[in-house]
């Protein structure tokens, strides 16, 4: 089992290298760079900058040097200082920028997994074990819907009817007192209190779709010749269904943990600027629009930090729950 989990490790560290060369490369792809996109707006303001001075901007950002010298300095500075870049549109260390952001962006992705995994999972098993009855096409009903409403509409939904009936939009993750104060037990619980309605909305997308999965393959568990063989030997209606079915009918949703965490943070982009969230989707996309590049690529390769550590969680509790699955 630890010669599996090593394993697994250094292919998560393999990845993570070759995931730093993809996103840097990916956020150089796009036509120009900041330079260019800052001279464009000066010579829409002014007569226009000299092919002199653009070159002396370019050389002051380091855009002037190869893709592979910026990528190396990047990487250098992430593992010895743990810096980021510098951003050209905040005029700071992008680490500030990102370390500001990402700790609201993966609170509410965590609530949105916790959620998630609360409530899908039991009413998968219930729609199951009572299909057909009036509570299984209840489900299958809000299943549909939850798969059909984009998450923003539902946002855009909640601030009509808070506004309509409440006075007052329900935007943002803290009360009034609580935007700017420090960190206290007291701003904790004002956050616990106004998260769980974006993170419902968020994850009512994949909530819905677990329930549908769950359902699927625990059916198709209950109707495997072992599970009457179990019950044939007297074995208890409870200790079977956990024992058995349920662990393998669960494979599919533990084997895609590692996909939760991001595409919730991912799909929280357009939430957070509809509910003016403070995360990192709206300064992500900004960084995108402005060629922000070491932001841009800073999320990026957080974004895939989370998904790789999530995919070796989900590897561990895929061998853990599932003896059938082979350490080879």
């Amino acid at each position: 089992m630890w010669q599996y989990i090593f394993r697994r490790f250094g292919y998560m560290l393999f990845t993570l290298f070759v995931i730093s060369i993809i996103s840097f490369v990916v956020i150089q792809l796009p036509p120009g760079d900041y330079v260019d996109t800052l001279v464009n707006q000066m010579a829409s303001e002014s007569s226009g900058v000299s092919a002199e001075v653009e070159e002396q901007m370019r050389a002051l950002y380091g855009l002037d040097q190869p893709v592979y010298v910026q990528y190396f300095k990047w990487v250098r500075n992430i593992v010895t200082r743990g810096e980021f870049g510098y951003s050209f549109v905040y005029r700071t260390d992008a680490r500030e920028i990102i370390m500001d952001r990402l700790p609201m962006s993966f609170a509410l992705a965590l609530g949105a997994f916790l959620i998630v995994q609360l409530t899908s999972i039991p009413i998968g098993i219930y729609s199951a074990i009572k299909q057909y009855s009036i509570a299984d096409y209840g489900f299958t009903f809000l299943g549909f819907v939850g798969r059909a409403i984009p998450n923003f509409l539902l946002a855009l939904v909640l601030l009509y009817l808070s506004f309509r009936y409440f006075g007052r939009a329900m935007v943002g993750l803290f009360s009034e007192e609580f935007v700017d104060a420090p960190w206290s037990i007291a701003r904790v619980m004002d956050l616990m209190r106004h998260l769980w309605i974006p993170a419902i909305i968020i994850g009512l997308d994949r909530g819905a779709g677990q329930i549908r999965t769950m359902r699927a393959n625990l059916l198709d568990e209950l109707n495997k010749p072992y599970v009457d063989t179990a019950r044939a030997k007297g074995l208890s209606e409870r200790r079977l269904l956990w024992k058995y079915p349920v662990r393998h009918a669960a494979n599919p949703i533990i084997s895609t943990i590692g996909w939760a965490l991001p595409e919730f943070i991912s799909g929280e982009a357009i939430v957070s600027i509809v509910l003016n969230l403070p995360t990192g989707g709206p300064i992500f996309l900004a960084a995108l629009f402005a060629q922000d590049m070491f932001v841009a690529a800073g999320f990026i390769l957080m974004f895939s930090v989370l998904t790789v550590i999530g995919t070796f969680i989900s590897d561990v509790l895929l061998v853990w729950l599932d003896p059938r699955v082979r350490l080879q």
